[in-house]
């Protein structure tokens, strides 16, 4: 029988040193010379190495390894090798596409919803995938953790009382030594009315070495902790992800797990169908969100239609449990947050009755009984 006192104690991720996860970023990818090591024809190098110009590159070995380089549409691959296509963008594309800086008050941090805030203490990333939402930022900012650059962020929550939840974005949060978050976790903990941290990462995905028990223990303290992971495919779930999510579910923290539908990468019923089953029955993650493309420059060779996405997810909810379902958003441009896109089963209504479609497709009608 395991003991309380076991169960509490955050797992070593493997036998490795704590500080094995950077020699993993200095034998992947770090810079566009980098490129030129890689099993690229002279062609794709080229056009990766143009991408590069615009949008950083960074890759750690881990994630490297997962690519069938023999497959040009392999989905590791789309996510982190630069595309001459990044550089085409199409009318309605945005520098800003969900509205972080309309909501900026201060520097490092966002305030769209009353009750949480987005801080952003580095915006430097293990791994820049080529889709993301921020590359723009990413890019020209660059700027990684001091404590005075967090000093207006931090007296920001500590005068606004509504403010219950800090959610640690980026960049990557987990990018950071181990002691900078302990910095950042006990100034946080500090304001009595923060009650969550939440963390945004996509290190357990592409640098899983880097889940360690220093790690844990930098997070670990009165505020409740919740580690949202970004996997987007099953493929990335490995053994290394499995270890460092049990190091994480044994020290508490509950995990959650957004995707962004790729075309691609993901766009298929049965990939998304064994990603969420991987993530809840092998990781104990639970899907949370499947995201829309946001209108990132140069993605729209990577997005969806709206259309196609719910399609999808009616699909998964005859495949899944609810467990293992997630939510299907789209975070609006204006900062007007993540909407739900899920096909309404609402049919129509007369007077307490209302037509609803179950999941079989048939058409059923539901009298209200009420007191």
């Amino acid at each position: 029988m395991t003991s309380d006192a076991n169960l509490k104690q955050p797992a070593a991720t493997s036998s490795r040193p704590d500080t094995a996860w950077q020699d993993d970023v200095r034998a992947g990818v770090r810079h566009v010379r980098d490129l030129a090591a890689l099993p690229l024809s002279p062609a794709e190098r080229a056009a990766a190495q143009e991408a590069t110009a615009a949008h950083k590159v960074r890759v750690p070995k881990p994630y490297l390894d997962l690519i069938d380089w023999t497959d040009p549409n392999d989905p590791i691959r789309a996510q982190v090798i630069p595309s001459p296509e990044e550089l085409i963008a199409i009318e309605g594309e945005l520098d800003d596409p969900i509205g972080d800086h309309a909501f900026s008050p201060v520097p490092r941090l966002t305030h769209r919803h009353a009750d949480r805030v987005l801080l952003f203490p580095t915006y430097q990333c293990a791994v820049y995938c080529r889709f993301c939402f921020r590359k723009e930022s990413l890019t020209s900012i660059g700027r990684g953790y001091t404590r005075e650059a967090l000093e207006p962020a931090l007296a920001y929550i500590a005068g606004h009382e509504e403010i219950r939840e800090v959610i640690l974005t980026g960049g990557d949060p987990l990018s950071l030594p181990d002691k900078a978050l302990a910095e950042i976790r006990a100034r946080i903990e500090a304001i009595p009315h923060v009650r969550l941290l939440r963390i945004h990462t996509r290190v357990p995905v592409a640098l899983p070495s880097r889940i360690t028990a220093g790690l844990v223990a930098a997070l670990q303290g009165r505020l409740m902790v919740t580690v949202v992971t970004h996997f987007n495919h099953a493929r990335e779930i490995t053994d290394e992800a499995e270890e460092a999510c049990r190091t994480m579910r044994q020290a508490g923290f509950a995990l959650l797990n957004q995707s962004v539908l790729l075309k691609g990468v993901n766009d298929h019923v049965e990939v998304l169908e064994e990603l969420c089953r991987e993530l809840m029955y092998r990781l104990g993650v639970k899907p949370y969100y499947l995201h829309h493309g946001d209108l990132a420059r140069g993605m729209a060779h990577r997005r969806t239609t709206i259309a196609e996405g719910q399609a999808l997810v009616a699909e998964l909810r005859q495949r899944l449990s609810g467990i293992c379902n997630p939510t299907y958003v789209i975070d609006l441009p204006d900062g007007g947050g993540k909407v739900p896109l899920a096909a309404s089963h609402i049919e129509g209504r007369d007077g307490d009755t209302w037509r609803i479609r179950g999941q079989d497709g048939k058409v059923r009608a539901y009298r209200e009984v009420v007191g």
